[in-house]
């Protein structure tokens, strides 16, 4: 109860209101856009379409394997595009796509365009991306399926607990960090009330669940701690790419150090929820099996099972940051860079940090989480169960088996042919 007043406490007096207002760049995720379609695509000459002065569209990146039989005979394609929604709305554009562009429009096309109102009227859009909406819509709707259907009851608590997280770092985390509010702060208070809202709603309020989160909130600490040291110490500036530098540009008050580090506390907790949840359901577990077993019993039985989780979960989060950094290791690999430069340049040494930092958290939360959950489940269930299973037994007399509460409807009655023989019944 303190924690979560202190977590609520937190929340109003971060609480932004709405992100501040800024005049737009047009550059990069910074520009207007509005959906379009592709209404009619056609073939023509390249060397007409550079005489008459037509512009290509936005996608001028080039990919290997496109069509060398396009690029033989400078055959391009000329898109008319019709802009579905804003105040320009029917009107229509041509687009001049190159036969060498990744990105090759057809007709019937839903794409995305940018709209810059000083350039000249008929160079004011152009085509920066696919309208993806559709798939990505339905993609999560097979998703929620699949969850509620393998779930029910506690795969609908997670859906609704997934969409409260995404509310919270909408409307609290960003616009706070925008609002020039320390990030560490923020993400502090922001990922502490995902933790609360998300762990009680789907796994109910008990001793369990309040286990969960005292041993998440705990590596939580120990990773803001480690990586606020190692993040000053290695010099990371947390601006590294065009994303961010576009964020310091329009934001310069913003601690992108500090955004780096709250990075890492928010992208750790969804993973610290699953360490934490599945050790302690293990005691909890451990414990109904045997109710007679002491918490040193639990803890030595808990940890064998946290280590085969620590062994997967460290190597998901190397692989993880792998495969999404892939095209960036191909590019050290084809410059022939050494191990040691790679590691040493910012943009990977932040994912390094961020990585070690977490599964560091990660690794210290198997021992807190198992600890704490084998002294809570002794002391609030000593072996209750265990205890009244042997009442009424003399002292040192055998316990036959099958005795207890199952054979309490069994009584011995006389049996025909002698006194002392019994039978059941």
């Amino acid at each position: 109860m303190p924690f979560a007043t202190a977590v609520l406490v937190g929340l109003v007096v971060l609480w932004p209101g709405g992100a501040p207002a800024h005049e737009r760049t047009g550059v990069g995720f910074d520009r207007q856009t509005q959906r379009a379609t592709v209404t009619t695509v056609e073939s023509v000459s390249c060397s007409s379409v550079n005489a008459s002065g037509d512009t290509p569209t936005g996608d001028t990146s080039t990919a290997e394997g496109s069509s060398a039989q396009q690029q033989a005979n400078g055959t391009c394609k000329k898109a008319t595009i019709r802009v579905d929604t804003g105040k320009d709305k029917g009107r229509t554009f041509t687009e001049i796509v190159q036969p060498d562009q990744s990105r090759q429009l057809h007709e019937g096309q839903k794409v995305v365009v940018a709209y810059e109102p000083s350039a000249p009227k008929d160079l004011q859009y152009s085509v920066t991306d696919v309208d993806r909406r559709l798939p990505m819509a339905l993609l999560a709707g097979i998703f929620a399926v699949a969850v509620v259907v393998v779930g029910r009851l506690r795969g609908v608590m997670a859906l609704v607990a997934l969409a409260i997280s995404f509310l919270i770092l909408n409307f609290f985390v960003l616009p706070a960090i925008l609002q020039g509010s320390n990030p560490l702060v923020v993400a502090v208070v922001g990922s502490s009330a995902i933790m609360l809202i998300a762990l009680y709603l789907c796994h109910g309020l008990s001793a369990r669940t309040s286990v969960a989160v005292l041993g998440t909130l705990i590596s939580l600490l120990l990773i803001g701690i480690l990586g606020s040291l190692f993040i000053d110490w290695a010099a990371l500036t947390g601006n590294t790419d065009d994303n961010t530098g576009l964020i310091h540009g329009l934001y310069p008050t913003i601690d992108m150090s500090g955004l780096l580090l709250a990075g890492i506390i928010i992208g750790s907790l969804g993973v610290l929820d699953d360490v934490t949840v599945t050790q302690t359901s293990a005691v909890w577990e451990l414990h109904d099996a045997n109710p007679a077993m002491g918490w040193r019993g639990l803890y030595r039985a808990g940890i064998r099972i946290g280590r085969d989780h620590i062994a997967s979960v460290v190597n998901t989060l190397v692989l993880a940051y792998a495969g999404a950094a892939l095209p960036l290791l191909l590019l050290f690999s084809i410059a022939q860079s050494s191990v040691g430069t790679v590691a040493n340049s910012e943009l990977v040494a932040e994912e390094i940090v961020r990585t070690l930092v977490g599964s560091i958290g990660l690794v210290a939360s198997v021992p807190v989480t198992t600890a704490l959950a084998a002294l809570v489940v002794s002391a609030d269930r000593p072996g209750a169960g265990s205890a009244a299973g042997m009442a009424g037994t003399t002292p040192g007399a055998p316990v036959e088996a099958g005795a207890g509460p199952a054979a309490a409807g069994a009584r011995a009655v006389p049996a025909r042919g002698g006194k002392g023989r019994r039978r059941r019944r």
